[in-house]
């Protein structure tokens, strides 16, 4: 590839876990995606609202990605590697074994997803202590975050789980681990999901007021007392074992990780936007909102010094962008809502058949399709007695309600295609409003916004993006580099690497 005059390239790679599958991908220097690849990742789902992974499924997953992107290339030209991660909940016993997070004892199914629910009355007395921590979160915990799911084990598994496990992680921490043998914990995941303040650590009274004082007992042995910003170097790097599993060579620097939509927004929200005429360029960082568009949606500000926001999470300090404060507003379903909603309809195997007739996915074949019947106005107006209210697993942000149901208002007896891309369409203008709705209170409480970067699965499909645009108001970014998550992760390695001076 290269002449003998040139210096080496040098690569680091980036390795995301999302809920569904995980991508690993070869970046350089410039932050151009090489080569990447995918793979599939299991769910189980024992009972509503339940949802478990298994961390041995999750790293073989890693080991089988990586070994592709890295395929013929020279090794000594791979410098560093990180990892982002879903926010789930990781449990090992004292010999870093996997232990059951359910019921049945199936000890391979040791993971509690980030979208689980079943804590719900473990986050509602949480959150009945009005202790001083919940200020960080945006007044109100959710029931994803770490401390509801570990309530609920230690009063359902006590035995089984509770009492042998030897440490609770982070997603995105195990995976460091499993590379470095160092169960350090990134300041990312502890301080979105787990109370730790930057500045006091955990907090012992919070720990003891909601029943957990074992894990102070311990000295927070088993949830992490040794904290790294992400993109610091981890130990040694990646151990010989770790280093066969993932087909890169020993001792690479391994950095500390991020929780996966921390990552797009690190992939995004610093952008080169120079010449295009948009109303950010020559304006701070803090003018910006990153939008991680997969599963669900999640929201990313950043702003000099904190703003509280109610019911949006944060101000957390250092979370994302080492010296800058973190708002992240999320919504709990937005790809999977789409999904739902037109997989349930029953002109679906229609839809499936015309698609594949076309050669297009699904959705390139439902935007031309509203394209066909929207007249002489915008597609926008196609729903004007069709509404949506996206809430169909809770509401996330700003409201904080997870009791909340969706509804769907304007259905008629039609029950062809037109009427499942009409619904398609309500549903997607319904999550572009609900971004709207987090948009305005961020600006309510101080952040100064003028234009969404938007990444992630759903930042490729042209109707979300467009009615995301005349919803706000603000206009919309894509990077030319659409991975923007996986380049976050390498750009944590690149960090780590020690070639760049620092995450900035």
């Amino acid at each position: 590839m290269h002449s003998n005059k040139q210096t080496p390239v040098k690569y680091y790679v980036g390795i995301d876990v999302g809920s569904a599958s995980v991508r690993a991908a070869l970046v350089d220097g410039f932050g151009t995606v090489v080569a990447h690849a995918d793979e599939p990742i299991q769910i189980w789902e024992p009972q509503p609202d339940h949802y478990e992974q298994s961390s041995a499924d999750i790293w073989a997953a890693c080991c089988s990605v990586t070994k592709k992107v890295v395929c013929g290339v020279d090794a000594s030209q791979i410098r560093g590697v990180g990892f982002d991660a879903t926010c789930s909940l990781v449990v090992v016993d004292k010999q870093f074994q996997p232990l059951a997070v359910n019921r049945e004892g199936q000890n391979y199914r040791n993971v509690i997803m980030w979208m689980d629910h079943r804590a719900v009355s473990q986050v509602e007395r949480i959150n009945a202590t009005q202790h001083r921590v919940l200020s960080y979160v945006g007044g109100v915990m959710s029931v994803e975050m770490q401390p509801p799911k570990l309530l609920w084990i230690k009063e359902n598994l006590q035995e089984s789980c509770w009492e042998k496990t030897g440490y609770f992680f982070d997603l995105p921490d195990f995976l460091s681990w499993k590379a470095t043998g160092v169960t350090a914990r990134s300041l990312c995941t502890v301080v979105c999901k787990w109370t730790y303040t930057p500045d006091g650590g955990w907090d012992d009274s919070f720990w003891k007021m909601i029943g957990l004082e074992d894990l102070v007992k311990d000295k927070y042995e088993k949830i992490g007392n040794h904290v790294l910003s992400p993109g610091e170097s981890i130990g040694k790097g990646l151990t010989p074992e770790a280093a066969k599993d993932l087909g890169l060579p020993e001792g690479i620097a391994v950095a500390a990780s991020l929780i996966d939509a921390h990552a797009g927004g690190l992939g995004v929200i610093g952008a080169d936007v120079e010449g295009h005429n948009l109303p950010c360029e020559n304006q701070p960082i803090t003018s910006r909102v990153a939008m991680i568009c997969g599963t669900s949606s999640c929201h990313m500000g950043v702003s000099e010094t904190p703003i509280f926001v109610p019911g949006v999470w944060g101000p957390y300090f250092s979370a994302m962008v080492p010296g800058l404060w973190l708002n992240e507003g999320g919504q709990s379903a937005t790809g999977k809502l789409i999904d739902h909603v037109i997989r349930d309809h029953v002109a679906f195997p229609e839809l499936q058949s015309k698609a594949a007739a076309s050669a297009h996915s699904i959705y390139t074949y439902l935007n031309s399709h509203l394209d066909l019947i929207k007249k002489s106005l915008p597609v926008g107006f196609l729903t004007v007695d069709l509404h949506v209210w996206p809430d169909f697993h809770g509401n996330r942000s700003p409201l904080t309600d997870l009791t909340l149901k969706g509804m769907v208002v304007g259905l008629t007896l039609s029950r062809g295609l037109d009427e499942l891309a009409l619904i398609y369409l309500a549903t997607i203008q319904a999550i572009a409003l609900g971004t709207r709705h987090i948009l305005e209170t961020m600006q309510a409480a101080g952040h100064r916004i003028n234009t969404l970067f938007l990444c992630g699965g759903l930042s490729k499909n042209p109707l979300f993006v467009q009615m995301h645009a005349d919803i706000t108001g603000k206009p919309v970014v894509l990077s030319k580099e659409v991975e923007s998550v996986l380049v976050g992760a390498a750009i944590l390695g690149a960090c780590a690497s020690g070639d760049f001076a620092s995450i900035q």
